[in-house]
């Protein structure tokens, strides 16, 4: 993996580690009808699984020292991001039926939220589940477990470059920047909007397996 983030050129094709269809992992990539939009959140995975050491989408945690606080080993990231597509859609479409003048495109809003957390693939490494970090012989001194790029960027910047090298548009990574609190980004677009939304629902949701008050999260 380059130790530059923003440095893909001549980046190598993950491809081969994705499944043939994409929709194998992430229905709801069947429904981008957009086919350069397609191309950019496959181009996106792949470009990510050959940059690390991932080798499977589906092995991927969520947030791995919020699930062992909680208790909750075996929540995935693709377990939340199609949680976040179902949801972000399902907001779409009741937007749409009610409201069809706001000019919002669906298929901005499942590209978003299929690749809103596209940086986890970097934050966290195969070798960094379980508690330690890749290249270290024990986790980080606050106990994280996450890698450089989790520690020194943070959530979700990686991302976005991703993004941008896999030609997907600004308007998609400005979805993946204004998702979270953890930037001073507020989404600009409607589409941003219903993926934030959706994205704290779901993991609301994960975290209601564990706690009787969400308030305690």
């Amino acid at each position: 993996m380059s130790d530059d983030p923003t440095d893909h050129a001549g980046a190598p094709d993950g491809s081969d580690r994705l499944p043939a269809d994409l929709a194998d992992v992430f229905p709801a990539y069947d429904e981008i009808e957009d086919p350069d939009l397609r191309d950019g959140v496959r181009d996106a995975y792949a470009l990510a699984l050959a940059e690390t050491g991932w080798d499977d989408l589906r092995a991927v945690p969520w947030l791995p020292d919020e699930q062992a606080r909680l208790g909750l080993p075996d929540e995935t990231n693709v377990e939340h991001v199609n949680d976040v597509a179902a949801l972000s859609t399902a907001l779409a479409d009741g937007l749409l039926e009610r409201r069809p003048d706001i000019g919002l495109d669906r298929d901005l809003v499942v590209a978003g939220a299929l690749v809103h957390d596209i940086s986890k693939l970097y934050e966290f490494s195969p070798e960094g589940v379980g508690g330690v970090a890749p290249g270290d012989d024990e986790p980080a001194a606050d106990g994280s477990h996450g890698t450089d790029y989790y520690d020194l960027l943070g959530h979700p910047y990686v991302g976005v470059h991703v993004c941008e090298a896999a030609g997907l548009p600004v308007v998609v990574s400005h979805i993946v920047l204004s998702h979270t609190g953890r930037t001073n980004v507020e989404p600009a677009t409607i589409e941003a909007a219903v993926v934030k939304r959706a994205d704290e629902v779901a993991a609301a949701a994960i975290r209601s397996r564990a706690l009787a008050d969400l308030r305690d999260a």
